[in-house]
């Protein structure tokens, strides 16, 4: 099995889909009208709904839990700054870059990013992933 290296990169497309975001509310009890009644959120600096930061930033978890480490992954710890809006049915990049690893205790530092397809940074933070094959 092939180690994760330092200043290794992945990149994954997402698209967040109204319907989605209706079911993160449901689920998570996050029902704010910005996400959900287009008429309320038009009357808002944004204009229209708005992902929820949290579901937007979920796809850090799917790629390190399911593509990049994958299987197997313990997901330590991740913090998260929102720098802009996350829209429905927009195309955007999340992109990771592994910064560093500590082989003696399988963990790796990785900085994640959510841009448009502009190059724009709307989410970034770090996580901190424990893999015992990968790191």
């Amino acid at each position: 099995m092939t180690k994760i290296k330092v200043g290794e990169t992945y990149t994954q497309e997402v698209r967040y889909t109204q319907a989605n975001v209706d079911m993160f509310a449901k689920i998570s009890g996050d029902n704010n009208p910005i996400h959900i009644d287009a008429d309320y959120a038009s009357k808002t600096p944004f204009g229209k709904p708005i992902v929820h930061g949290f579901f937007a930033g979920a796809i850090f978890s799917k790629v390190f839990g399911t593509q990049w480490p994958g299987e197997g992954t313990i997901y330590m710890f991740q913090d998260m700054a929102f720098l802009a809006p996350v829209f429905v049915e927009n195309d955007y990049i999340a992109k990771f870059e592994v910064m560093e690893i500590n082989e003696e205790k399988h963990r790796g530092v990785i900085k994640c990013t959510l841009e448009d397809h502009q190059g724009k940074i709307i989410i970034t933070g770090q996580a901190k992933l424990m893999h015992k094959e990968k790191f």
